[in-house]
């Protein structure tokens, strides 16, 4: 983890803007439903009040869980971020070599990042707020990728598919650089038409400088 910390940079607190239990069902059902607003009118334009009366709950009940709109955006933006690191994970677990599964994160998450994104472009507006404002719904994201990353590398390395003499998080980290194409929404608005060429492309540069 101190590692992870040094790679990404000091976290914001994790539980920023919440209150009340972690788990309750009225907190999922507030997320669940500023999500579809914020799909539909956009983060900038929803207000609280807007929230409260799309729900059907008091805005004095919504600060009970969330003490801004922003905390509620946050959540909104760590539950859709969590689809494409799920996605990514669940390629980290499949009985693959690991070159092939490194190649297959970066197609993997291309195609998740693409989808949400730019077929859902209000999320990826809430996105890019949540970089520019440094939430802690995007430090949450890349810290998911990268630890994907380095136990990718760890099994890459150990099969003898890489390299071994480049320190483990130097390599981790440069990757995550190269995920940038494929993950940062300003990249993004730009290589939609290429996406899933450009994801190949920068993984099998990726790969071919950790052969052994």
């Amino acid at each position: 983890m101190q590692e992870d910390q040094k790679t990404l940079g000091s976290p914001p607190p994790a539980d920023a803007g919440q209150r009340g239990p972690a788990e309750h069902e009225r907190r999922e059902q507030i997320i669940s439903a500023a999500g579809e607003h914020f799909r539909h009118y956009g983060y900038e334009k929803t207000t609280v009040a807007d929230l409260a009366k799309a729900i059907g709950l008091s805005k004095a009940y919504i600060y009970k869980f969330f003490d801004s709109k922003q905390a509620i955006g946050q959540a909104v933006c760590t539950m859709c971020l969590a689809e494409i690191s799920d996605a990514a994970m669940a390629v980290v677990n499949e009985r693959r070599p690991a070159s092939e599964r490194l190649r297959r994160v970066f197609k993997v998450v291309a195609q998740h990042s693409g989808d949400m994104f730019f077929h859902d472009r209000k999320i990826h507006d809430l996105a890019t707020t949540s970089i520019n404002e440094k939430w802690s719904s995007t430090y949450k994201y890349k810290e998911n990728l990268l630890a994907i990353v380095r136990a990718v590398l760890r099994d890459g390395r150990e099969a003898g598919e890489f390299e071994r003499k480049t320190p483990l998080d130097e390599t981790a980290r440069a990757i995550m650089l190269a995920l940038d194409c494929v993950t940062h929404p300003a990249v993004l608005v730009v290589r939609l038409d290429t996406l899933d060429e450009d994801a190949m492309l920068m993984a099998n540069l990726v790969l071919r400088s950790l052969a052994p």
